[in-house]
């Protein structure tokens, strides 16, 4: 029984990965397309690496909440709106009952027993500290999803993590309070004594919390990667996050609401292993929009084994010199240089693979990397001083030739010379022909 269920595991993969979608109807192939990506992500959340990221976000949570909600409610302290902190507070407590109104309300006290007059400038300072690098700490779990190796310079870094600490909740509170004084005005009112209307503002109540969080997800995939993310990919990802959070927390409300035999046995810790628990799940639920997010815009990533991708001399040959062309072209078109991500998503090959290949180029001085935010790429040097010969040579010797082989022997020197005679076969074939004459060929522009 057991090999029969392997077997048709087995054969139903084969199925699902090894099958030409350009074969299929549009709906077949989105159906199939969505099938591999729940496979991805489920495998991703097997693996163990975004449940034990999220784990480290429930430690630096506990550690940065009072102090990020503190920043917040004096900035919105300063605009007299700093009761609207606790609303947003209980809504997210929400699942956890009555207990969710107990942590919150000690929350708020501990942020109202916060002087910052008293906390003096290292205080202070400390205070920031720990609010940044709590959004640090979920850049590298994001940067870690987006497979980007550099994260944002220190001084970016504190700008734009101040700016949405302290510019982010006065604006959502502005749009609540423009929201709020619309619904309450004499002709909105109006619109919904009339019965469709009041109906359909009935149902919209029921739908705005699910589009706030939307909202708020998919702003959060857009701005804390450092790496450009699409707006359709970051609303997929926070549309799936989104609805997840909320039915989840409507599931955790129910299980607490029965969870009475805890209190007997954790006594007053029953509350902190309920919130560590919310907190861990809401955790989750977000890194895994982050992770649909990532597949949506990078589908070349959604293969079947998770292994990096192995790629032979001849593919490294091609992509190569295919990077090089499109370079060399948008250089001569004056188009928008190329970026890592925008190279990746062209030739459909996964960031790291195309890394190697770029730094490569940037090492034998073929191109050179903009300090932009995303970095672009540009020739290093005018076009008709690189030779078509000396770019094949730089993609046959790639690596390094720190290793001795062999020690003279006669079959060393019968290799050497059958090298020596594809060298100069190159040579003669492609000539003084330079990058510029390659990318000026008519049928390479079709």
């Amino acid at each position: 029984m057991y090999q029969t269920l392997i077997k048709y595991i087995d054969l139903v993969q084969e199925q699902l990965w090894q099958t030409d979608l350009g074969t299929f109807s549009p709906v077949k192939r989105r159906f199939i397309e969505f099938i591999r990506l729940v496979y991805v992500v489920i495998r991703e959340l097997s693996v163990g690496q975004l449940t034990l990221r999220a784990m480290s976000l429930v430690y630096t949570t506990l550690i940065s909440m009072v102090p990020l909600l503190a920043v917040s409610f004096s900035v919105l302290k300063a605009f007299k709106v700093q009761d609207k902190v606790e609303p947003f507070l209980l809504e997210f407590l929400a699942p956890l009952g009555a207990k969710g109104e107990e942590i919150g309300a000690n929350i708020i006290g501990f942020i109202d027993n916060m002087n910052v007059g008293v906390l003096g400038a290292v205080g202070l300072g400390v205070l920031f500290y720990t609010v940044i690098s709590l959004i640090q700490k979920i850049e590298q779990t994001f940067n870690y999803i987006w497979n980007i190796g550099d994260a944002r310079s220190f001084l970016r870094r504190a700008a734009d993590y101040l700016s949405v600490v302290m510019i982010g909740p006065v604006l959502v509170v502005s749009g609540l309070a423009i929201t709020a004084s619309m619904a309450s005005s004499t002709f909105v009112q109006y619109i919904i004594g009339i019965d469709p209307f009041g109906a359909l503002f009935y149902y919209a109540g029921l739908t705005i919390p699910y589009l706030m969080i939307i909202a708020a997800f998919t702003f959060m995939y857009l701005f804390i990667p450092n790496t450009s993310v699409k707006l359709g990919p970051a609303l997929t990802g926070a549309t799936v996050s989104g609805i997840l959070w909320k039915t989840a927390g409507m599931l955790f409300a129910s299980f607490t609401a029965g969870s009475t035999q805890y209190d007997a046995i954790y006594s007053s810790f029953a509350i902190l292993i309920m919130f560590m628990i919310w907190l861990y799940l809401s955790w989750l639920i977000f890194l895994l929009g982050a992770q649909i997010a990532f597949y949506r815009q990078h589908p070349e990533y959604v293969r079947r084994s998770s292994e990096q991708i192995q790629i032979s001399s001849r593919q490294n040959e091609k992509l190569t010199l295919t990077v090089m062309y499109l370079i060399s072209k948008h250089y001569v078109l004056a188009s928008h240089a190329w970026t890592l991500g925008g190279l990746s998503s062209k030739l459909r090959v996964p960031s790291y693979v195309l890394s190697q290949i770029l730094n490569t180029l940037i090492e034998k001085g073929l191109i050179v990397e903009t300090t932009s935010v995303p970095s672009t790429y540009l020739p290093a040097n005018d076009l008709d001083a690189i030779q078509l010969k000396e770019l094949i040579a730089v993609t046959r010797n790639a690596g390094s030739d720190d290793m001795v082989i062999g020690g003279g022997t006669q079959p060393e020197t019968d290799v050497d010379v059958l090298l020596q005679q594809l060298d100069q076969a190159y040579e003669d074939a492609l000539g003084n022909s330079t990058v510029r004459d390659w990318i000026k060929n008519e049928k390479n522009f079709s």
